[in-house]
């Protein structure tokens, strides 16, 4: 059972809980730079959905531009990612 938890947690259950820290804390310290709390987050999601009901498909247009201008930073670090993954076997 401890393979199946180490596999699906990608490694010991204490250093994927370290490893999840530390990004936590950075990522929590960017977003607090930027300005952001947890509930203008959730808040943002909201006002989101409700724009959509409210304005119907045209909101679905604006969700595909922020999928399109969210992968322009996502899919290069992936790859990148991926490659230098790939040099480390």
């Amino acid at each position: 059972m401890s393979n199946a938890v180490n596999r699906f947690l990608g490694g010991s259950p204490i250093g994927v809980f370290i490893k999840l820290l530390l990004i936590s804390l950075l990522v929590g310290v960017v977003l607090s730079a930027l300005g952001l709390t947890p509930l203008s987050l959730v808040e943002f999601v909201v006002d989101f959905f409700q724009r959509i009901w409210n304005l119907g498909f045209e909101a679905l247009g604006q969700f595909g531009d922020w999928i399109l201008l969210g992968a322009t930073l996502v899919i290069p670090v992936w790859f990148i990612m991926r490659l230098l993954d790939r040099s480390n076997r």
